[in-house]
């Protein structure tokens, strides 16, 4: 792997190119912000066959995820990863690494049904995974420093606090969504239940809050480019969602925020 690595860049060039990536994502999220104001993002129940052939739900998750998991584990294990020795990295990539364990390797074998998705939604994702995951690991396995008892820090007490509260919320609301039908059932029911009876987007407000945590624990462009293009891409999500609830369902509970409890 550091091979391979040395082959596209010195070890001197590497830090300017993970800024670089961060701000490009940052840029991306600028794009997709915009582009999401009129576009449905392509899978679930707004798929189409215009963004490619059908891919199956659970392989789509499995293999779509688990670039982030992968090019992470060989950065850490098969590359001279000299600032996974210090606590605080070891923490923020323990936390990196939790989200998408449970993401990739348990999350596409829990799903229940679930529609296909588009081969080009399926694609950009895998790139997306790869991009990020060497993107975030990368930065935090080489290059992160922080300074003498960050563990104690506010920010990074605060920010893991959050991430915790956040991947609880994600993989609950993800669970409630599962087991909304009984076995034989079909179609569409409404969510109720922990953050579902404030917000129609629980698992996508857990998700925003979980890596708003990573980022004020991090402290780095890249954790922080991470966290908006999320912010950009679930509200997005979470906002048809509203849409369509509202729309199919007459006794939709009216008082039921969008993304943020009370607020939105």
């Amino acid at each position: 792997m550091q091979a391979v690595l040395d082959s596209l860049f010195s070890p001197e060039e590497e830090p300017y190119i993970l800024s670089c990536m961060a701000y490009f994502m940052m840029f991306m999220a600028f794009c997709s912000f915009i582009a999401l104001l009129k576009l449905h993002v392509p899978y679930g129940r707004y798929a189409s066959s215009t963004y490619g052939f059908p891919v199956n739900v659970k392989f789509a998750w499995f293999v779509q995820e688990l670039p982030a998991i992968l090019v992470p584990f060989l950065l850490v294990f098969s590359t001279p990863a000299a600032k996974v020795s210090l606590l605080p990295n070891q923490l923020i990539i323990t936390m990196y690494f939790c989200h998408y364990v449970h993401r990739s390797l348990l999350y596409p074998f829990l799903i229940r049904g679930g529609k296909p998705t588009p081969f080009m939604s399926f694609a950009l994702a895998v790139v997306f995974c790869v991009y990020n995951g060497y993107m975030q690991v990368r930065h935090l396995s080489h290059y992160a420093e922080y300074p003498e008892g960050w563990v104690t820090h506010p920010c990074f007490i605060l920010g893991s606090v959050l991430w915790f509260f956040g991947w609880i919320v994600n993989m609950h609301s993800d669970h409630i969504l599962r087991t909304l039908r009984k076995p034989g059932e079909t179609g569409y029911k409404i969510p109720r239940g922990g953050m579902f009876e404030y917000v129609s987007g629980a698992n996508f407000f857990g998700e925003i809050v979980e890596w708003a945590g990573f980022a004020l624990a991090a402290q780095s462009a890249q954790s922080l480019a991470f966290s908006i293009f999320t912010t950009v891409v679930l509200s997005s999500r979470a906002f048809s969602h509203h849409k369509w609830y509202h729309e199919k369902f007459d006794d939709y509970p009216k008082k039921r925020k969008v993304l943020i409890p009370f607020l939105l």
